[in-house]
């Protein structure tokens, strides 16, 4: 979101955890206006099922703008069964070039328990490293913590979890109230 458009808002963050044959992915629900708190409870991650192949999708910015994200991301995945980097690659390009799409101001995290990527509106579908990836108002928060407990024996929801708790007690935008989904690879 910009900030001349919508003055004061933030919120969000969103983590994925990929270990043991498993992907979790994290978001808080929390979106503030200044320094005012208007919803704690927003689900801002969901479980698509285009052609009946589970996908977990959380987005950051503009709800508006994530849920046509979702919805063209979901008809891409359906017209390209088993292509979820294919698909999101043709996600990234539609949003780069259509004049409409390229005002959408939002970031995807999209996995089908194999893949993990990060989509962006500058066209980039960006493969994590480390299977860790996060976006949003306390995103770097929660990726520094997941990576530090990358090296303990903690499983991917305890990681997701324990990073999510560390970026809201850092973060003000970020709220311990969690929608997590899990999706086998």
């Amino acid at each position: 979101m910009t900030e001349e458009r919508f003055p004061g808002w933030h919120g969000t963050t969103i983590l994925a955890v990929r270990r043991g044959g498993r992907v979790v992915v994290a978001g808080d629900g929390q979106v503030s206006l200044g320094q005012t708190v208007i919803k704690g409870t927003a689900r801002k991650v969901r479980r698509l099922s285009p052609g009946g192949r589970d996908v977990v999708a959380g987005f950051a910015g503009s709800t508006a703008d994530a849920f046509t994200l979702l919805e063209r991301l979901e008809k891409k995945l359906e017209s390209m069964p088993g292509q979820m980097a294919r698909a999101c690659v043709e996600l990234a390009k539609d949003w780069r070039l259509d004049k409409y799409l390229r005002n959408l101001e939002a970031m995807l995290i999209v996995t089908d328990g194999r893949d993990l990527f990060v989509i962006t509106g500058a066209g980039d579908v960006l493969e994590p490293e480390n299977d860790v990836a996060a976006i949003g108002s306390g995103g770097n928060y929660a990726l520094a913590a997941a990576r530090g407990l990358m090296a303990t024996d903690l499983d991917a929801e305890d990681i997701a979890r324990r990073a999510m708790a560390i970026a809201a007690d850092i973060c003000v935008y970020t709220n311990g109230n969690l929608t997590v989904e899990t999706i086998e690879g």
